[in-house]
């Protein structure tokens, strides 16, 4: 592949072992929800097309030859690249003469649609919400930013890696749909995102696209550029259209504005997160998602073709979004952004990755999403009198629990049940998508595998074993059909990995065993930047990690009465008893934070776990006629299961007359501590979760759920030592906490609140919920 920094700082050329390690096409989008989509735009030829880097060129990218193209090469290929599509010119006209606009400005004017002052009034609002959003593209200026980012790429990147294979396909989706827009939607890792998006689609033949810009407070000069280069922008007040009348307009004049936009033809790229809160869908994604589901709703465009993106760095360029609470007050000025890129040249920043999924038709996806929809089943139980230790009647596990499943009779709630559906389904492609950085893979063995043992000695391994563990890992990863963003000799790819991470760690050299040690700094900065990168092998071990601590926490239930067992592979377990738990962990955490596709229902998801258990060997299917230690499942004769079964018209359950399946936990001889490992990975998560229960009884209640979130912020900071805590585990606790019931939000005069439920008001609730988070947690 490409070149690699080696442990002496040269650049060496180095390449992957060929012997059973290969590279998955992924990104192929969900065949429950667009199954024609699924068949029509993928070939198997695809996957071995190769990698290229955007950002080298050469003069077989160019017309011309010759010793000064060599040299001039980068000028000629930008000044060559082809803007397909632009802004009509009449947008202003379009959008004025808009239904929808037309009607919002008369309820506004009191009904005075045909006075010539009300039309120009109302002309004057639409043009100022206009230029807002956007600007016309500016082609010198966008061609001379181009060649200026291709230099700075250069040198910020080793390589920008493209899949051929993946823009191919998307090419050829363009190809079969002819008159079909493209929207792209991205995961946002940093505030680069949109430039090197916007590059690398006009670099590739797809024209230059429209960019979205999120929660960034840019000033007067910089949104002049960036809107010149093809950045559009939030109007302001748009998220407050539901509650304010004013702002109703500025939402009108954006969802014609993205109607002229797809029907131009102009490519759109929505980012679905904040590089601040990933796994999140943001409240801007949610804006630039409703005005697409509209236009094919309302027939303004016959389809629109949506590309998943995901984009992966060994180290992330800015860190602008950081704490992600609250916005700057002083917005981000030119000035500003260009000191950062002086400093920014000064580091080293590895490799970036852009993976493009599968397309898939929106219209398809909403239309099988309505069938699903009515054939919806009864909720699952919810998880209140479990954490409360109270009875409840036998759950239901027919559909996923969340607001995209329940139903709904105004046309408000269907889109907005649409568009977060829509939302979170394309930014778990999009996740699913993403290749694994080596410095991934090794911030998580870091973290996960070899943990700090005892406070009196230093966190370490040798580099031989972490070697042996990141080709373990590796390997995992490749088999579950994951990419990784890098290839090369082992040993190079980790120190490459220890090298971007060379401000945590202290590397010594063991001269009586040519090995190095590598010691993890005993510091929350350390933590928190590893638990960062570490995030990134979390949705592809995710089934494996929620079964890992469902496993935890039967075993915790059954210590009062074992007491130690003499091997873990003494204890058996009944199916019933781990779905249960599975499916206890499943509603407990948000989807989009495992990455799990929303489409599917928690039983599935439930039996997909065990599944993956079995193959990967952490559970082996008990044999008849075998008994163990402890064996806590139901003891019924062994007869076969056809016997049992009841053809005549009574309503009986089969379940209770045959035997039901039991397991028992084995370690895989060639992945020893994968149970432990598995059971770290969601530490993170469910530690905030625990901590948070103390925030509960610290806090006066009720409060809106923004001050709520940056007062638990502050909490969570002062307890692990750090400037500014994980924003995206803030959000989660938020969320989960009010799925489980912990939290409820009830409208008031000044806004929504989050109110405390009466049965967590008491120490004894508290407790409760605590002891509930803990049974999960490896400590």
């Amino acid at each position: 592949m490409k070149a690699w920094f080696s442990d002496s700082g040269q650049r060496v050329e180095v390449f992957i072992p060929s012997r059973r390690w290969f590279r998955p096409l992924m990104g192929r989008c969900c065949q429950a929800c667009t199954p024609r989509s699924w068949d029509g735009f993928y070939h198997t030829r695809l996957s071995s097309l190769g990698f290229r880097s955007a950002t080298w060129v050469t003069e077989e990218d160019t017309r011309y030859r010759g010793w000064l193209v060599r040299r001039i090469c980068c000028v000629l290929a930008v000044g060559s690249w082809k803007v397909l599509t632009n802004t009509p010119g009449d947008l202003l006209e379009r959008v004025c003469s808009n239904k929808r606009v037309q009607d919002v400005a008369a309820s506004q004017a009191c009904g005075c649609r045909g006075d010539s002052k009300f039309q120009q009034q109302c002309k004057e609002k639409v043009l100022g919400i206009l230029a807002g959003i956007q600007a016309p593209l500016c082609l010198p200026m966008l061609r001379l930013c181009c060649w200026a980012l291709l230099r700075f790429l250069s040198c910020l990147f080793f390589s920008v890696q493209l899949h051929r294979g993946q823009l191919d396909m998307v090419l050829r989706a363009v190809r079969r749909k002819p008159g079909v827009p493209l929207v792209f939607l991205s995961t946002h890792k940093s505030q680069l995102d949109g430039l090197l998006l916007s590059f690398l689609l006009f670099s590739q033949g797809l024209g230059v696209p429209r960019v979205t810009v999120g929660n960034l407070t840019c000033s007067p000069r910089l949104r002049a550029l960036l809107g010149c280069l093809g950045a559009v922008f939030l109007p302001t007040r748009v998220e407050q259209a539901l509650s304010d009348q004013d702002g109703e307009l500025p939402v009108a004049v954006l969802a014609s504005y993205v109607e002229e936009v797809l029907r131009s033809r102009q490519p759109l790229v929505v980012f679905l997160e904040e590089p601040s809160a990933p796994w999140h869908l943001s409240g801007p994604a949610r804006a630039w998602l409703a005005p697409l589901y509209r236009a094919v709703r309302d027939g303004a465009v016959p389809d629109i073709l949506l590309v998943p993106v995901g984009i992966a760095y060994d180290r992330t360029p800015d860190r602008f979004c950081r704490d992600g609470a609250e916005p700057s007050a002083q917005p981000l000025g030119l000035r500003a952004c260009l000191w950062a890129a002086c400093r920014a040249l000064c580091r080293c920043f590895g490799c970036a990755r852009v993976d493009l999924a599968q397309p898939f038709s929106l219209q398809e996806f909403v239309a099988k999403s309505l069938i699903c929809q009515s054939s919806m089943g009864k909720p699952l139980e919810e998880l209140l009198p479990t954490i409360l230790g109270m009875l409840s009647s036998q759950p239901d596990y027919s559909r996923a629990d969340g607001p995209e499943h329940r139903m709904t009779t105004s046309s408000e709630a269907e889109e907005e049940m649409m568009v977060t559906k829509l939302g979170l389904h394309a930014l778990s492609d999009a996740i699913a998508c993403s290749a694994v950085t080596a410095v991934g893979i090794t911030s998580a063995l870091l973290l996960h595998k070899h943990r700090k043992l005892s406070p009196l000695f230093p966190q370490c391994v040798r580099l031989s074993q972490l070697m042996a563990d990141f080709a373990w890992l590796l390997e995992e990863t490749l088999l579950r059909q994951h990419d990784v963003s890098f290839s090369g000799q082992l040993r190079a790819l980790v120190l490459h990995s220890l090298a971007m991470l060379r401000a945590h760690l202290t590397l010594y050299h063991l001269a009586p065993l040519g090995d190095v040690l590598v010691v993890v700094k005993d510091s929350a900065e350390t933590q928190w930047e590893l638990s960062c990168h570490s995030t990134q092998i979390v949705p592809i071990f995710a089934s494996e990690a929620v079964g890992a601590c469902a496993i935890r926490a039967l075993l915790l239930e059954l210590l009062p009465f074992v007491g130690e067992a003499p091997c873990p592979s003494s204890i058996t377990f009944s199916e019933d008893e781990l779905h249960h738990k599975i499916l206890t962990l499943l509603q407990l955490l948000p989807p989009s934070l495992l990455g799990l596709k929303p489409c599917q229902p928690l039983d599935c998801q439930s039996q997909d776990i065990l599944d993956k258990l079995t193959l990967c060997g952490l559970l082996e299917a008990e044999e008849e006629g075998e008994r163990y230690l402890c064996d806590v499942s139901s003891r019924r004769c062994r007869t076969p299961h056809w016997t049992n079964l009841d053809f005549s018209d009574s309503d009986t359950d089969s379940d209770d007359n045959h035997c039901k399946r039991c397991f028992r936990i084995c370690e895989p001889k060639d992945s020893p501590g994968f149970l432990l490992f598995f059971c770290h990975l969601l530490s993170p998560v469910l530690a905030t979760y625990v901590r948070a229960v103390a925030f509960l009884e610290q806090h006066s209640w009720p409060q809106p759920e923004a001050m709520c979130a940056r007062a638990l912020q502050q909490f969570l900071a002062e307890e692990n030592g750090l400037e500014h805590p994980m924003w995206s585990l803030v959000l989660s606790t938020l969320q989960s906490f009010k799925n489980i019931g912990v939290l409820k939000e009830r409208p008031s005069p000044s806004g929504p609140l989050l109110h405390l439920t009466q049965p967590f008001c008491s120490s004894e609730g508290r407790r409760k919920l605590r002891a509930f988070l803990e049974q999960f947690m490896q400590l």
